[in-house]
C-alpha cells in the first residue's frame, strides 16, 4: 500500500464546520480521517501537514490566513487540496493543486457557500449551519424558499444554535461531545428534522446541557454598556467557556444595533478567551478589533481572541470604542 493513501476531512468543530462537511459526506462519501476540535482550535492543518500519508484534503471553516504555513508545505508536496471557507484568506496561494471556494462576506457561511455547490442537495443541514453561524435570516430565507414548515424551522435553528454551542471550550475536556464524535452521529441522518423525536440522541442531550449552563449565565449584567457597544465578562468555569458564543449570538440579537463582546476567563486565571459580534444592523468590524491582538482573528460579523492577557483588557475596549464609536 502507498504511503500516501489517505484522504483527510478537516473541519472547524462548530456548527457551521459539522454541517458543511455533513453536506458533503451525505453527498459523497470518502473513507477519510477525521481532525477536528473545540472552535477555536482552528489551526488544524498543522495536524495534517507534517503526515507522510495524506493524498488529499478537504478543509472546511477555518482561516486560510491562520494555516498558511501548512496549507504551502502541503501543496509543495503536490497534496490536492479543496478549501472552502468565509474567514479572512490572507494571500491564496496558486496551484494547480488547490480548489477554493471562498467568501468573505458577512452573509454568507461555509455552509451556506457548501449548500451552493452542491445546489441544495442537503439544504435543510446547510440551514443548520447558517442557523448554529447566527445567519438567522439567510437560513430561515433559504428553508422557506423550499417550504418548509415554520415549526421546523424553529427545531433546525435550535440544533443548529445546540451544535454549536457544543463547540466552544478551553478543551474538549469542556464538551459535552468530541466534534468528531458529533459529526458521525449526525452523519447517520440525513434529514435533521429526524432528530426531533430520538429522545435518546445527541440532540436532546445537548439541550439539556444548554439548558443547564443558560440557567448559570441568566444573571450576568454588563461590565461596560454604551450607546454602541456591550461588554461582558463570564467566569473561568466550563459552563462559561461552553455558553460564551451562544451568549454572545443572543446578546447580538438582543441589542442589534450594538458590537458585543464576552470575555470569558481562561483557566490560567490570567487571560480572557473573548467572542466578539458585530451589530446586527452593520456587520462588519468584528476581525479589525480582533486580528489586533496576538491571537486574535475571525471575520467581519463574529471574531475572537484565544488568550486576551488581563493587562490589555482596557485597550481591548479602547479599540472597540474606536471601532463601534
Amino acid at each position: 500500500m502507498s504511503k500516501r493513501s489517505k484522504h483527510y476531512d478537516v473541519f472547524n468543530g462548530d456548527a457551521d464546520g459539522i454541517c458543511a462537511l455533513l453536506q458533503l459526506r451525505l453527498n459523497t462519501f470518502k473513507d477519510s480521517t477525521l481532525i477536528t476540535g473545540v472552535k477555536r482550535d482552528i489551526q488544524l492543518l498543522q495536524q495534517v501537514a507534517d503526515k507522510e500519508d495524506v493524498s488529499s484534503v478537504t478543509v472546511l471553516d477555518i482561516s486560510m490566513e491562520k494555516n498558511q504555513t501548512f496549507l504551502q508545505a502541503l501543496l509543495n508536496r503536490n497534496v490536492d487540496i479543496f478549501y472552502c471557507d468565509h474567514h479572512r484568506t490572507g494571500p491564496v496561494p496558486i496551484s494547480a493543486h488547490l480548489k477554493s471556494l471562498l467568501d468573505t462576506s458577512s452573509d454568507v457561511c461555509t455552509s451556506l457557500l457548501i449548500n451552493l455547490l452542491l445546489n441544495n442537495t442537503h439544504y435543510l443541514w446547510a440551514c443548520v449551519g447558517a442557523f448554529g453561524d447566527n445567519l438567522s435570516k439567510e437560513a430561515t430565507a433559504l428553508a422557506l424558499e423550499h417550504g418548509v414548515a415554520h415549526e421546523d424551522i424553529d427545531f433546525l435553528k435550535q440544533l443548529g444554535t445546540l451544535i454549536n454551542y457544543n463547540g466552544y471550550g478551553g478543551s474538549i475536556e469542556d464538551l459535552h461531545f468530541h466534534p468528531k464524535y458529533l459529526f458521525e452521529s449526525l452523519l447517520k441522518h440525513p434529514n435533521p428534522l429526524r432528530l426531533k423525536d430520538k429522545t435518546d440522541g445527541v440532540f436532546h442531550q445537548l439541550k439539556s446541557g444548554f439548558d443547564h449552563d443558560w440557567n448559570n449565565v441568566r444573571s450576568i449584567r454588563a461590565t461596560s454598556s454604551t450607546e454602541h457597544i456591550e461588554i461582558y465578562k463570564l467566569p473561568s468555569q466550563a459552563w462559561a467557556r461552553r455558553i460564551s458564543g451562544t451568549y454572545g449570538n443572543w446578546l447580538a440579537n438582543e441589542f442589534p444595533n450594538k458590537a458585543i463582546a464576552v470575555l470569558t476567563a481562561n483557566p490560567c486565571g490570567e487571560s480572557y478567551m473573548v467572542s466578539v459580534r458585530s451589530p446586527l444592523t452593520n456587520r462588519e468590524g468584528a476581525d479589525y478589533v480582533c486580528s489586533q491582538f496576538p491571537t486574535g482573528g475571525g471575520r467581519l460579523a463574529a471574531a475572537g481572541i484565544n488568550a486576551l492577557p488581563e493587562e490589555m483588557v482596557a485597550l481591548f475596549i479602547e479599540k472597540m470604542k474606536e471601532r463601534f464609536g
